[in-house]
């Protein structure tokens, strides 16, 4: 590497290195309970007997360890978590294990799979949680994991049935002269309801209230497999409930501090330590922070496989074209994710990848594209898809191009559609006094209705809008064949099964969606199992923050001095995506939106930001 670019990596990486630990409050000094949500390596082989406790106060995310520049290290990721439960498991000095939750929130494929991880393990070790407010999906976990659920004396267990809600906005937009000129493929494709109807369609309704009682019906299945029964599975729909009254009904067992839960742990282990494996709870020295930092920023792995070994790819949020290029950003670029694809395809050290799924859609372009490098990888080696909470439009495009595809009962997937249209502001502004024209170059009828095609200022005319819906039917019928072709079904049949319809875990088995039902975990293994590789065999988990260079936009043999200058220029005026600000369960929705603020015009999206607490 020449000179310049050296003397860039170090100078560049020194200072982020000190603005994050700065923005993250850390010091020189030794830290009593550091904010780094960094995997330890594993328990300390000095003390005997130990209680595993593992910080999900945070919550857990879908993607690879990532530092935000403002706010420091993110939450845990489930792929982290699950390699650390596997090690935990297999250290003879683990004696039980402690679940921290906090007020943290789980997504109900999250829950669905950490319930299974973990009444697996409380079925030889006690397993103790512990929760400032139980949610539907964390006592959904915990009702199966948990030996003993302890609740915050200022807690509540908030289980109150499950719901979805939508917003609808024709009113509004009409009352400020704004028009929603949608298009859609698919009768039940209704992302675009939102701007152009005042409530539901019945196809909408229809295709909701499916998947809800689908996903009802798997909560309550879940939660008769745990200690409660019916009196739980009535409980749950009639809350929210104070801790007394929770305890009353069964709910929890204990009311009390993370104190008293870790004493009880303890006593129920017959150990006297607790050692965090995995969380914001875990003790680091200084000197260690600094070098994750950096490692980070450098884009380092925390551990090297030598030899063969599975990665596992996690990808989460809306699926876009470009990276939004600054520290701790969220969503599927397909550019830098497709360079990690060939890189994976060219690897021979690795010989299977997991690619974990979260994210509602997007770019129809950005879903092709990475639809097709998955479908290079899956020439070369077994590739599997692992689908979280949600993998639906273009989340499902990507999936299809896997060898198998596993997701758990409560997964949003499919809604196999496209949408396309723009917000048109003309007549909103001419109430207001402001008037725009359109100058065509040409003086042929309709130059000016097509060359403002992409301009917010005018609707579309009839011809305009024939051709977008046929750009659109044409995606359209693409889709279908790419799922045919990767589910290996007759596109008749996918077609069935489309028109932009949700459906959940259990009835995209029933329709061949998916190949089975299982979490990150099985995954792995089936991974493993058809690479032909023993189950011991190392994993190393890929993605995670872009490297200098990737923020930077350069490549790896650029050294002109004027190139970096413009490149640090860039990343320094880099503004917060639009919806930076949007509580985090519902940005990956909004997300999925924004290349309707460049020039992309059909998106491949699911219909409506489908969150249930």
């Amino acid at each position: 590497m020449n000179g310049w670019l050296r003397r860039l990596r170090r100078g560049a990486g020194a200072a982020l290195c000190v603005a994050l630990v700065m923005a993250s409050g850390c010091d020189q000094s030794p830290p009593s309970s550091g904010p780094v949500g960094v995997l330890r390596s594993g328990l300390d082989a000095a003390s005997g007997g130990v209680v595993v406790e593992f910080d999900l106060s945070r919550g857990l995310s879908e993607e690879a360890t990532q530092l935000s520049f403002f706010s420091g290290p993110a939450a845990p990721s489930l792929p982290e978590l699950v390699q650390a439960l596997g090690r935990a498991k297999a250290d003879r000095r683990t004696k039980g294990f402690l679940l921290s939750l906090g007020a943290a929130e789980l997504s109900w494929a999250q829950a669905e799979e950490l319930g299974r991880l973990f009444s697996s393990v409380a079925a030889e070790k006690p397993v103790v949680c512990h929760a400032h407010g139980y949610s539907n999906t964390t006592l959904f976990f915990a009702a199966r994991a948990c030996d003993r659920k302890w609740l915050s004396p200022a807690g509540e267990v908030g289980t109150v049935g499950i719901a979805g809600q939508m917003l609808y906005l024709k009113r509004l937009l009409d009352r400020f002269k704004v028009k929603a000129d949608f298009l859609h493929m698919g009768r039940y494709k209704s992302a675009a309801e939102m701007f152009t109807e005042d409530g539901p369609s019945d196809e909408a309704r229809e295709s909701l209230l499916s998947v809800l009682g689908s996903i009802r019906h798997t909560w309550h299945e879940g939660l008769r497999a745990g200690s409660g029964g019916d009196k739980l599975v009535h409980a749950v729909e009639h809350g929210p409930w104070s801790p007394e009254a929770a305890l009353k009904e069964g709910l929890v067992e204990a009311i009390g501090y993370l104190s008293d839960a870790r004493d009880d742990s303890k006593e129920r282990s017959s150990v006297d330590d607790i050692e965090t494996s995995v969380g914001f709870s875990t003790r680091r020295d200084a000197a260690d922070e600094i070098t994750a930092l950096i490692r980070t920023l450098a884009g380092a792995s925390a551990s090297e496989p030598k030899g063969e070994h599975v990665v596992v790819l996690p990808t989460s949020g809306g699926i876009t074209m470009e990276s939004s290029g600054v520290l701790g950003g969220e969503g599927i670029a397909a550019e830098p994710l497709s360079k990690i694809l060939r890189r994976l395809r060219k690897d021979d050290s690795v010989k299977a990848v997991v690619i974990r799924i979260d994210s509602p859609g997007g770019s129809a372009l950005a879903s092709d594209l990475l639809w097709h490098e998955l479908m290079l990888l899956r020439e070369k080696k077994p590739l599997i898809a692992s689908l979280a909470g949600t993998a639906a439009s273009g989340g499902y495009y990507m999936a299809c191009a896997a060898t198998r595809i596993l997701a758990e009962r409560t997964t949003i997937l499919g809604s196999i559609g496209v949408v396309g249209g723009k917000i048109v502001l003309g007549e909103a502004l001419d109430e207001l006094g402001v008037s725009s024209v359109t100058f065509p170059a040409s003086d042929e009828p309709g130059a000016a209705e097509r060359a403002s095609y992409m301009s917010p200022l005018t609707a579309w005319d009839a011809a305009t809008r024939e051709s977008v819906r046929a750009q659109m039917e044409a995606i359209y019928e693409l889709f279908l064949a790419r799922v045919a072709q990767g589910r290996a079904l007759p596109i008749e049949k996918v077609r069935q099964v489309a028109e932009g319809r949700i459906w959940s875990g259990v009835q995209g088995l029933e329709h061949h969606l998916i190949d089975e039902l299982g979490g990150l975990a099985d995954a792995i293994l089936l991974a493993k199992k058809q690479a032909g590789l023993s189950e011991d065999v190392a994993v190393k988990i890929e993605g995670g923050p872009e490297t200098l260079l990737e923020l930077l936009q350069l490549d790896s043999e650029e050294d002109d001095p004027e190139a970096i200058r413009a490149a640090l220029g860039r990343l320094r005026s880099t503004p917060p995506g639009p919806f930076a600000g949007l509580a985090a369960p519902y940005r990956p929705y909004a997300d999925s939106l924004t290349p309707l603020l460049g020039r992309e015009r059909v998106l491949a999206t699911v219909p409506f930001a489908f969150h249930l607490e």
